[in-house]
């Protein structure tokens, strides 16, 4: 390939470590589009002849079926897929191939096909999280009213519902989806025609190939162009949020299908046997989500880590930026594609989510915030009578409703048969309606709204 510029050929340390067509082969079809789309801007310009455009456009053509049957063949003396596709042409059909690299570099090369790739992967990304959303929002209208604990620092805090519970995630969703689209937004331009680092002198159509490659524009700046992998770090960031999330909805699916909990079954289809114990149903495919989560985050740390200190423009190390994002997306899709199934096929063991919200004193808060209502107590004064009304409730061990009200009073003599209105974990949902609160009147309507923005009701 170097041609005249070095007396011997790479060394079998030079060759291994340079080559990259193991892993950047995934990039053959953005390859092939990019050049596609230079060659025929090159005839248009009149700086190639339209025969050779031609001939270029229908050899690209046929590779491009040779892959998609074969595969790319890995030959580590041409390095990438770039030369492996050009060497390929040149076979195919003859010198007029050479031709096909005026005014590009492979630094422009790689920095189109890259974000045309990462560009796909923002919208797999979306796609997979409207999946999940409309999986979330469909349960979440199926249980708007049914009761389970609501927790802090993992203690029965509140009783909310099961749908609420699901809406927040639907909404973590929803801002992933907004990170995602605000990446894809920014990654819209297109790097082709910056060549090496500073542009070129021949009388190229920058906005052609922008157009032809659905871009919005060309990027400004060609060394900024060829040395920028903010896109891939936009991705990775809004794919590690996403992730944590992700991997918070599989914990809290491993708690609740634990027997201690045993708030839902999940689905066969994604659950393991034990090799040795076989009442065992194991949330693996949840325990996976979670772990990936781990490696997305790595694959962000390793590409920042990787950029930190490059000068401009292109170095060598940037080579690396692919291997992680690739690694990153795959999960990610996968991820996702898991996390919808169960939120789909998972079946909820409501009766025993309800009888863990009544077990947990979990109505409490409901107590202080009556004898503020109605008994006008400071709510201090209020915390500390409704302290002592758990206690109580604790070594009789039943509920709070089920405390006799000579009992109560008692303790304080402010409180009257009233009370128990506001004793029950209905009674406690229902009163929590305020926007964006847990009452089964606010979950409909969320669950309604959402289902307008996903366009479920078309």
């Amino acid at each position: 390939m170097w041609g005249g510029r070095f007396a011997a050929g790479p060394s079998a340390i030079m060759r291994e470590i340079n080559a990259s067509i193991p892993f950047d082969k995934a990039l053959w079809g953005e390859d092939i589009a990019g050049s596609r789309a230079h060659a025929a801007m090159l005839g248009a310009q009149g700086i190639i002849s339209p025969q050779d455009a031609a001939a270029i456009d229908a050899g690209l053509a046929q590779i491009a079926e040779e892959y998609a049957r074969d595969g790319v063949p890995e030959d580590w003396d041409l390095e990438d897929i770039h030369m492996t596709t050009e060497s390929r042409l040149t076979a195919l059909i003859g010198p007029a191939a050479g031709r096909l690299h005026t005014a590009r570099s492979r630094n422009d090369q790689v920095a189109t096909d890259f974000r045309l790739w990462v560009r796909a992967a923002c919208e797999r990304a979306e796609a997979g999280l409207d999946a999940l959303q409309r999986a979330l929002v469909t349960r979440a209208g199926e249980h708007a009213a049914s009761i389970t604990p609501g927790f802090t620092h993992l203690q029965t805090a509140q009783p909310v519902t099961l749908g609420h519970h699901l809406m927040a995630y639907y909404e973590m969703a929803r801002r992933d989806r907004s990170r995602f689209a605000d990446a894809r937004a920014r990654m819209d331009e297109c790097p082709l025609g910056s060549v090496a680092l500073a542009g070129t002198g021949f009388p190229i159509d920058r906005e052609a190939t922008a157009r032809a490659l659905d871009f919005a524009r060309p990027t400004a700046n060609s060394l900024d162009a060829v040395s920028d992998r903010d896109f891939a770090l936009d991705y990775l960031q809004a794919a590690a949020q996403c992730a944590l999330h992700l991997s918070r909805l599989a914990e809290e699916l491993i708690l609740w299908a634990s027997q201690p909990f045993g708030f839902v079954r999940l689905p066969d289809a994604l659950s393991t046997g034990s090799s040795i114990m076989p009442q065992k149903k194991n949330p693996d495919a949840a325990e996976l989500v979670r772990g990936h989560a781990g490696r997305i985050v790595g694959a962000l740390t390793s590409l920042m880590v990787t950029m930190k200190g490059l000068p401009l423009a292109y170095s060598k190390d940037m080579q690396d930026d692919k291997p992680p994002v690739f690694e990153a997306a795959s999960l990610l899709d996968l991820s996702l594609a898991a996390m919808t199934g169960m939120i789909a096929e998972s079946s909820f063991d409501t009766a025993r989510m309800r009888s863990a919200a009544e077990a947990g004193f979990a109505t409490a808060t409901d107590l202080a915030d009556w004898l503020v209502r109605e008994g006008g107590v400071p709510f201090r004064e209020a915390h500390h009578i409704t302290g002592a009304v758990v206690k109580l409730a604790e070594q009789r061990g039943v509920a709070l409703d089920a405390l006799p009200l000579a009992d109560l009073r008692a303790i304080d003599s402010r409180i009257d048969e009233r009370v128990y209105g506001a004793l029950s974990v209905d009674a406690s949902v229902a009163a929590r309606a305020s926007y964006g609160g847990t009452a089964p009147n606010r979950v409909r309507e969320q669950v309604a709204a959402a289902r307008r923005a996903l366009g479920m009701d078309e």
